[in-house]
């Protein structure tokens, strides 16, 4: 295959980067829904959240108007440790599937937390700092979330508590000594530290625990402690807005070298990723100045779009966040075990519920050992160990490159290279000894969480 002229990496200058934030809310003709109080069912006021969250993010949150924000020279500063991050044109995989098509992934695993994370980290950060806090709680999953909030707390010197899933922490240990590194504790979720720990310990003994346990966690010591906030890595707005830091220089770079993404393909646990890198096309499409096609992947084990339902749901297990309207298979759905990635939050992002029920993007659900084939392919060709959740969108890019090669098509392939997969060891681990399995949810099971949704 010839080569074109354009760059197996482009980089932005640090002028040409993006000094705002895009909110894609204020180009959306059906807004999400708003968060509901858990008592009453009333739309949440500001003065309500802000128990829970600091002022400038709840400002965030609700508002669906202000298309842009500019971002704090603060957080323009850090940004340049890490930022701008490549876009990269793959052509050694281009090669070895040989396609016609043309791949380009965003990588953001360029910092030592391994991710995007923390593009929104550092700005909740700041603005916990700004407003005089001690600290923050949070909840992680796989650990990436964890270890970037550990990072940005340490840069502004706040203290910083981690509840994360049990599973994960025994499974990925060196990433949770990487967030002590950084200053942060962190506790195995659910615990015996919290009264809904304790309660979900009792009703659940053994749990190997979920993101909305931890969540439940996270949100009981935050309200319980003065001067402290809980904060969250994806599914919220305001971080959506963060995070559409990758698809605007995504889209400056592309447009640099006059390059139209067909697809544009992206990982979806919570949303935060997929919503950062699809961000100001789909503000293209929505104000219909462009079109493009838009797939979410998510685990065959934790299918919230693909197997879910459009309905107001709590945000934690413990039920005592607000409820959001969102694709959910139910706040007390807990993923399998041997699931080995992240992406393991049962709802999804309001935005991207609302695109997605409005039929404007896509979602494909994928198991697990085919994953990790395209992870290890994609390895072996770009030099880049992947982290198991962008590895599901590796896992259809590849999947839609070799549907050009059978049609002849020249299509653009655009997808969201996450973060690394270096502290995901054990789960490459049982992929080769062959002790990893596709366990999905049966229709039954995914049932029995549905039945028990909150009445709205």
């Amino acid at each position: 295959m010839a080569r074109s002229d354009i760059p197996y990496k482009i980089y932005l200058t640090e002028d040409e980067m993006p000094k705002t934030w895009y909110n894609l809310r204020a180009d959306m003709k059906n807004k999400p829904a708003p968060l509901l109080n858990p008592g009453t069912h009333q739309p949440m006021t500001a003065e309500e959240l802000q128990g829970v969250f600091c002022e400038e993010l709840v400002k965030q949150e609700l508002d669906n108007d202000t298309r842009e924000y500019p971002v704090p020279q603060e957080i323009l500063d850090f940004y340049k440790m890490y930022r701008p991050s490549p876009l990269v044109r793959a052509y050694c995989l281009e090669k070895k599937l040989n396609t016609p098509a043309k791949i380009y992934y965003k990588f953001e695993g360029n910092n030592t937390s391994g991710s995007h994370k923390l593009n929104s980290a550092i700005a909740q950060a700041y603005y916990a700092k700004k407003q005089g806090l001690k600290g923050v709680t949070t909840e992680t999953g796989a650990g990436q979330w964890g270890t970037a909030l550990s990072m940005a707390c340490a840069y502004f010197e706040l203290d910083c508590k981690v509840f994360m899933v049990k599973v994960s922490y025994e499974q990925k240990p060196f990433r949770r000594e990487v967030m002590k590194v950084y200053g942060a504790s962190v506790t195995p979720s659910p615990s015996m530290t919290t009264q809904i720990g304790q309660k979900i310990l009792s009703e659940h003994p053994g749990t190997t625990g979920s993101l909305g346990c931890a969540i439940s966690e996270a949100v009981e010591v935050a309200v319980g402690n003065p001067g402290y906030r809980y904060v969250l890595g994806s599914v919220l707005n305001q971080v959506l807005l963060h995070q559409s830091v990758i698809g605007m220089e995504t889209k400056i770079a592309m447009d640099k070298y006059g390059i139209k993404p067909d697809i544009i393909i992206g990982c979806a646990g919570g949303g935060s990723n997929l919503g950062g890198l699809i961000a100001p096309f789909m503000g293209e499409k929505l104000r219909g100045e462009a079109d493009y096609r838009f797939i979410a992947v998510e685990p065959a084990s934790c299918p919230s779009l693909t197997r879910g339902v459009f309905a107001y749901d709590f945000c934690d297990t413990g039920m005592v966040c607000p409820l959001s309207k969102m694709y959910t298979l139910g706040s007390d759905f807990i993923p399998a075990p041997n699931h080995a990635g992240g992406l393991r939050y049962h709802g999804m992002s309001p935005i991207l519920s609302q695109l997605y029920d409005d039929k404007m993007m896509e979602a494909v659900s994928v198991p697990q050992t085919r994953v990790f084939e395209a992870a290890e392919l994609f390895a072996r060709t770009e030099g880049i160990l992947p982290a198991p959740e962008s590895s599901h969108a590796i896992r259809v890019a590849i999947d839609e490159a070799m549907k050009c090669r059978e049609t002849g098509e020249e299509k653009n392939i655009l997808f969201g290279l996450t973060g690394t997969g270096y502290f995901d060891l054990v789960a490459y681990e049982k992929f080769h000894n062959g002790a990893m399995d596709d366990y999905v949810p049966t229709d039954e099971e995914l049932a029995s969480y549905r039945a028990r949704l909150p009445q709205i």
